[in-house]
This record gives structure tokens, C-alpha cells and sequence, in this order.
């Protein structure tokens, strides 16, 4: 019991942060709530949620969404995760876990400390999106890396969050069907759900208030932070 309560706690901060910056959210709760509530349990919650709060999201903002570049992301992006799920259902758990979690910590760090913008070549930017997708079909997260891409296209900071947002509602209905038919909605993963809505709406309404007044690197930077420590828990 204590375990799904600390559960819904992470899914209120998480997508708060995910709210404000369009991103991170699920890759914030995934590490946390393997632990708390197991692999499986996590994927199927998590994914619903962000699915139910980028969906909100999506709507509310879509006369900013840049429709050229939400097609392309989600096209590549969604080759990427049929990937992942296939590798996901291949490989040994625990050897995807440790590779998730050192993943995680990489791009905690450059974005804390290395501030250098590269030149990144137009081909190996598409290779980054097929990553993306390919993280997000094994883990529901593959939101950080997405980010590399998006930051170079969506300058401003609404047309991010407004073209972001139903990439994720794409993806992740098609998550939703692969759980339902891998048999990973069970009851205690539909109760886990509904209970979840309370704190996601709590969430959304502190996000969308926190968007338009705090500083978005400041914000950011608490969010690598928190992106550092969730890698760092999963190797431990």
C-alpha cells in the first residue's frame, strides 16, 4: 500500500514537470515507479497517464503546433518503437534496465554541464529520432532524446510544448493497444489508473500555471537534476 501511495506521489511532481516543459515526465516516473510498482505495471500506468495529460495538452495549445515537424517526428519516432518493442521482448530485462538507467545519466549530465550546441548532421538527427522512438517502445521514455532534435526546430517555447504533445498521444495509443493485447491491463493496473486521475488533473492545473510565470532554465535545470538522480536509483 505504501508503494502505490509513494507511486501517485511521483506521477503528481512528475507530470507537473511535464506539464511546464512538454517532456520528461514519463522518463522522470519510469525509474521510480519500476521500483515501487514493477516493470510491467509502471509501462501500462505511466503510459496511460501521459497519453490522458498530453492529450489535455495537445488540444488546449494546437493553434501553436508545428504540423510539418509533428508528422515527421511521429513517423520516425513510431519505426523507432516498434523496434524497441520487439528488442524489449528479446533481450534480458535487466541487461535493458542497466543500459536505460546509464542512458538516463548521460543525458542528465551534458544537459547540466555541457552547454555547447553542436552542429548535429541532418541525416544522424533522423537516426536520433528511430533512438527516441526505440527508447520509448522499451520504456515508455524516449522523451529526452526527442529533445535533442526538437530543440534545433521549435524554437519557441509553446510551439515545442504544442507539437510535442500529440507525438506522445500518437505513440502512446499504440503503447495502449500493444499492453491491452500483451495482457499487461490488469485490474489492479485499471484501479491504479483511475486513482492516478487526481493527482494527473492537480498536476495539469499547477503545470499550466507554473508555464507561464517561472524561468525555463532554472526549471530545466531541476528537472536534469531529477533526471540524474532517477538513473542513479536504478543501478543502485
Amino acid at each position: 500500500m505504501l508503494n502505490e501511495i509513494l507511486f501517485y506521489i511521483v506521477v503528481f511532481v512528475t507530470n507537473i514537470i511535464n506539464t511546464v516543459t512538454g517532456f520528461a515526465g514519463t522518463m522522470l516516473a519510469m525509474p521510480s515507479s519500476m521500483l515501487l510498482i514493477g516493470v510491467n505495471q509502471a509501462k501500462a500506468v505511466l503510459n496511460l497517464i501521459a497519453l490522458l495529460s498530453c492529450l489535455f495538452i495537445s488540444i488546449k495549445n494546437i493553434k501553436y503546433m508545428n504540423k510539418k515537424e509533428w508528422l515527421k517526428i511521429t513517423l520516425f519516432m513510431f519505426i523507432g518503437m516498434i523496434l524497441g518493442m520487439i528488442l524489449f521482448n528479446i533481450l534480458s530485462l535487466d541487461f535493458l534496465l542497466n543500459i536505460y538507467a546509464i542512458l538516463i545519466i548521460l543525458i542528465a549530465i551534458k544537459k547540466m554541464f555541457i552547454k555547447k550546441q553542436f552542429n548535429i548532421p541532418k541525416t544522424f538527427m533522423f537516426l536520433i529520432l528511430l533512438a527516441a522512438g526505440l527508447i520509448h517502445g522499451m520504456f515508455v521514455s524516449g522523451g529526452s532524446l526527442l529533445v535533442i532534435y526538437a530543440v534545433t526546430v521549435l524554437k519557441d517555447k509553446y510551439e515545442f510544448r504544442a507539437t510535442i504533445s500529440p507525438v506522445w498521444v500518437i505513440l502512446n495509443s499504440c503503447l495502449m493497444v500493444s499492453h491491452i493485447y500483451s495482457g499487461l491491463f490488469t485490474p489492479n493496473v485499471i484501479k491504479m489508473t483511475a486513482i492516478c486521475i487526481v493527482p494527473l488533473a492537480l498536476s495539469i492545473i499547477i503545470g499550466n500555471k507554473i508555464h507561464s510565470k517561472i524561468n525555463q532554465n532554472i526549471f530545466l535545470k531541476f528537472t536534469y537534476i531529477l533526471l540524474l538522480i532517477s538513473g542513479i536509483m536504478l543501478i543502485i
